[in-house]
């Protein structure tokens, strides 16, 4: 080996820093955690280790339209499970007993923050065989059962671009720490070459990012970004191209044919990471017990307002620290223009709900979708950082609550 050049393990090739984040994280979890350049991808590499192709995955329709396709992707079939419309937590027991036999996994969501319910949900995936995937980009922070978010299912997929702010980078987390090789190895296999153009413009970023804050840009920012063909969506979903879809969707397992829609909103969700990228990272990790502090005062506070639901659904129950926190609005669109008139964007929003928005030609539909619309509908999902700024615009707009009308309550009570 020359004289400077990095060899296996080095600092340079990033492998102390990446180590250093899956400490970190497995001390949160108390369990084995591997490094991915996304949550998307992590998942995808989870899907593909335990299910058979053509396999079902019950999952939410109120979700992330590149979630969806990261299950198509792994060449499986999704099915839209029924929801408790007051926090859009999959509601078990309006689940139907035929399809509990025909899964082959459950995927979870934990919206915004909001666990599933992950121990009833693991009783049932063990009772099936079947294993239980947690989908924790929101929800690092969250606690269900007495334990914490991603720590119930076989496989956890964690995010560091939300609470912890890096805008990159997630965490793979895995029941059964004898497998830890195996998942490491498969998503290595799936990784694409760290590209210097891509590791720059992740540096540049937060920079550009405050300069268009600091003079009041954002408009033209995202103007020319529309006019230069950058912008990937104009509405709340990505456009489906099901012509196309259908021919990706024949391919699956692919993760390369899947790549226009699952890239979307974020291009380097499958490169390696440079050491500056996993040192910034590091750093905004240390400081996520401070933010999560923050954000559990925040969705308390907004959570006592009108049009706040109950901390976990019932008087008395922990406040978690919410990602965004889902007030529940009769205009949604009024209420997402009184926020914008105080530069507040409301992003997040997964509406229509994914059966509504894919058809039967690539999803099962909910047996019930009542509950899924009417969340997708009338949820508002404000940072809980601006807590005080959005009852303010709130107050100000004059925006009523929305009530969950009645027989959309869940199954079990």
């Amino acid at each position: 080996m020359a004289i400077g050049e990095a060899g296996p393990g080095s600092v340079r090739d990033g492998s102390q820093p990446r180590k250093r984040l899956e400490e970190t994280m497995r001390a949160r979890l108390g369990r084995e955690c591997v490094y991915v350049p996304s949550c998307r991808f992590g998942l995808y590499a989870a899907l593909r280790h335990w299910c058979p192709p053509g396999g079902r995955v019950l999952m939410s329709p109120v979700n992330d339209d590149v979630i969806f396709f990261v299950v198509l992707a792994a060449g499986l079939r999704p099915v839209q499970a029924p929801l408790n419309p007051s926090d859009a937590s999959i509601d078990i027991d309006a689940v139907p007993e035929d399809v509990w036999g025909s899964l082959s996994a459950v995927l979870t969501t934990n919206l915004y923050g909001n666990p599933d319910p992950a121990p009833g949900l693991r009783a049932r995936c063990d009772a099936q065989g079947i294993p239980l995937f947690e989908d924790a980009a929101h929800a690092i922070g969250s606690e269900v059962g007495g334990r914490p978010v991603g720590a119930w299912g076989d496989a956890s997929v964690f995010s560091l671009s939300k609470h912890v702010g890096a805008k990159a980078g997630g965490i793979l987390a895995i029941a059964d720490p004898g497998l830890r090789e195996a998942l490491e190895k498969a998503c290595d296999d799936l990784l694409l070459p760290r590209r210097t153009t891509a590791e720059l413009a992740y540096a540049v970023r937060p920079y550009a990012e405050a300069a268009v804050r600091g003079l009041r840009l954002r408009r033209a920012a995202w103007a020319t970004m529309r006019l230069l063909g950058l912008m990937e969506r104009e509405e709340i979903r990505m456009p489906l191209r099901p012509d196309e879809l259908a021919r990706a969707v024949a391919s699956a397992p692919d993760l390369d044919a899947h790549d226009p829609w699952v890239r979307v909103d974020m291009h380097d969700y499958r490169l390696r990471a440079g050491r500056f990228r996993l040192g910034r990272i590091g750093r905004r990790l240390d400081r996520l017990d401070d933010v999560l502090a923050a954000c559990r005062s925040g969705t308390e506070l907004l959570l006592s307002t009108r049009w706040g639901q109950p901390a976990g659904g019932q008087p008395g129950a922990s406040v978690q620290p919410l990602f965004r926190v889902p007030l529940l609005v009769a205009d949604r669109d009024a209420a997402a223009r009184a926020l914008a008139r105080r530069g507040i964007v409301v992003g997040y929003l997964y509406d229509p709900p994914l059966d509504d928005y894919a058809g039967a030609a690539f999803t099962d539909p909910s047996p019930s979708p009542e509950g899924a619309r009417w969340f997708a509908r009338h949820a508002l999902p404000v940072d809980p950082l601006r807590a005080r700024s959005v009852i303010a615009a709130l107050e100000e707009s004059g925006v009523g609550p929305a009530e969950v009308p009645e027989g959309l309550g869940p199954t079990g009570g």
